[in-house]
């Protein structure tokens, strides 16, 4: 980058204090077209995924913590996909009207309700894409600790200049509400 020292504005060049301005509103257009980038991947993913299985990426998320860990409780999945109780009982209230999962009381202790997987949601998973964090986690494994420390730090400090911290999510690449459903269920 040429940097010039001076204020002649006839001339057409720029002072220093302009050309830094110009730089830093270069960068930060820079970060907001990539943030913008991995909305909408993750947008037009989510649309995919659920044009071709009719689940959302929580939704298959939740299917496939149940089908690698056998019986849970809502309580067992909420901390196993890092969402909250309320949240994972919403998702699982539909997949359980859609015949994707059903509840059963436990047999030693009444007071616990276990979900399990029916045949459509196994049929439904081997049908399924794959989740658009897949990729994005075999890439980030590959990555060096520092580059991949490098990006958590990054990540955290945005989510927290988006004053974001505190809401609750999971790791799951997805849009808009987390219980969304069919509107015809």
């Amino acid at each position: 980058m040429n940097i010039s020292y001076s204020i002649d504005k006839d001339r057409g060049k720029l002072s220093l204090k302009q050309q830094e301005d110009a730089q830093s509103m270069n960068r930060y257009d820079e970060v907001l077209v990539a943030l913008r980038r991995i909305i909408r991947a993750t947008d037009l993913h989510s649309k995919q995924l659920s044009k071709t299985s009719g689940l959302t990426s929580p939704q298959l998320l939740i299917l496939q913590t149940l089908h690698h860990n056998g019986e849970l409780t809502v309580g067992d999945v909420a901390r196993r996909v890092s969402l909250s109780q309320a949240t994972v009982t919403t998702i699982i209230d539909r997949l359980e009207k859609r015949d994707f999962v059903r509840r059963e009381r436990g047999s030693s202790d009444k007071r616990k309700v276990y979900v399990f997987l029916t045949e459509k949601a196994q049929e439904a998973l081997i049908n399924a894409p794959k989740p658009l964090q897949d990729s994005f986690v075999q890439q980030f494994q590959d990555l060096r600790d520092w580059e991949q420390t490098l990006i958590l730090t990054s990540l955290e400090r945005v989510a927290h200049m988006m004053d974001a911290q505190h809401i609750d999510a999971s790791p799951v690449l997805d849009l808009g509400q987390l219980d969304r459903g069919d509107p015809n269920h």
